[in-house]
């Protein structure tokens, strides 16, 4: 497909695939709020044998290249989970990434969209890459913010590109910054007293001996607490057993709270390390050197940023006017104490759906300041 001198072109061969992966290095080089993934992880991820995700995900690759230089990417996914729970006729994409041109980024939805309508899709949503559960969303506000595990980055002119080829806003995620160091203490224990429920409830950590049984636990939770969130997708089997193999590095068994009722675990809050600040001069490359460099930082230095990717609270608690807010601030506050503890310095708390207003005034009267805002699109495919 073409548009002027612009090609697009399915990702076919493994230096197509390199070319990929390159592609945002080059283009967000030097950019502050940018750090390169790493090639082994986004070699995985975008490998059908590897990545589970491809069990119930297609997806196609696009290259755009303007006389054999490759000026833009894009990827078009079809989720057979989502398209069973929502039967809306409704793809996505995702994995945007082009130099500022709007005759690229024109190029590019062309074929992506292209190859959703030979699908049947009436609808397209985006970017996801290459689901919910993974990176979401378009930056549209704060661009200089700190990079992020699992944070999509984006360059202040993509939103207005999307949006001059017919893309429009569905929803903002909202992500905050936590100051472990310094944020005061909540009122959790006073709301679970007031509720009557202080007996009964009690905090721990995880416990890495029972770690397959403690990662059903956290996913058992979040599929309950999230499942009637907008856009929503339950983690497979498959996928829950490949991320807790892939996250096992920036696990901290302090950082991952689970609060009980009666035994029995009804909330949950988990922090990662920020493994970005630990790779930012990497450049995606994982060597020896940088790989004894990586380790030095993770277990004997330390990383001082954390990211919150996941908070849950069981729907029979949450819509409760005490015991919601409660259950979840308890969580929070393990979560500071034990960060502050360990010399953590900072946490992001997101994403979080704009109009999710319960969770969102819970962190900002914990502390959480928004400071990034990212953006899904949607277009019909008429």
């Amino acid at each position: 497909m073409a548009s002027s001198d612009i090609v697009v072109s399915p990702v076919v061969t493994k230096a197509d695939l390199k070319a990929f992966i390159d592609l945002p290095k080059r283009l967000f080089a030097g950019h502050k709020g940018y750090t390169p993934h790493l090639n082994v992880e986004r070699q995985e991820a975008f490998s059908p044998k590897k990545n589970p995700l491809f069990k119930h995900v297609d997806v196609r690759f696009f290259l755009a290249r303007r006389r054999g230089r490759v000026v833009g990417r894009i990827a078009a996914q079809l989720d057979s989970v989502y398209l069973e729970r929502y039967a809306d006729s409704t793809g996505n994409f995702g994995c945007l990434a082009a130099e500022d041109d709007p005759s690229i980024f024109a190029a590019l939805f062309a074929a992506a969209e292209g190859w959703l309508r030979g699908k049947g899709m009436k609808r397209v949503t985006g970017p996801f890459s290459l689901s919910v559960n993974e990176e979401v969303g378009l930056l549209v506000w704060g661009f200089d913010s700190r990079p992020m595990l699992m944070v999509p980055y984006d360059p202040p002119y993509a939103g207005p590109r999307v949006e001059a080829c017919g893309y429009t806003k569905i929803k903002d995620l909202f992500s905050y910054d936590y100051d472990v160091q310094n944020a005061p203490e909540t009122i959790g224990k006073k709301l679970m007293a007031r509720a009557g429920m202080a007996g009964r409830v009690k905090v721990r950590t995880a416990n890495m001996k029972m770690f397959d049984a403690e990662v059903r636990t956290v996913v058992n939770i979040f599929n309950d607490a999230w499942s009637d969130n907008w856009g929503f997708v339950p983690f497979t089997q498959a996928e829950i057993d490949h991320a807790a193999k892939a996250f096992g590095p920036v696990i901290v068994p302090e950082l991952c709270v689970f609060v009980e009722v009666d035994d029995e675990a009804v909330a949950f809050i988990v922090a990662l390390t920020n493994i970005n600040e630990a790779i930012e001069e990497f450049n995606g490359r994982l060597g020896p050197l940088n790989l004894m460099k990586l380790l030095w930082r993770l277990k004997i230095v330390g990383v001082g940023s954390t990211r919150v990717p996941l908070m849950g609270v069981r729907r029979r608690y949450r819509n409760h006017p005490l015991m919601g807010a409660g259950l979840a601030m308890m969580a929070i506050d393990t979560l500071r104490q034990n960060g502050k503890r360990l010399g953590k310095t900072s946490a992001e708390l997101g994403w979080i759906l704009e109009d999710n207003k319960a969770t969102n005034n819970i962190i900002r009267t914990v502390g959480g300041v928004h400071y990034k805002t990212h953006r899904i699109y949607q277009k019909a495919l008429t």
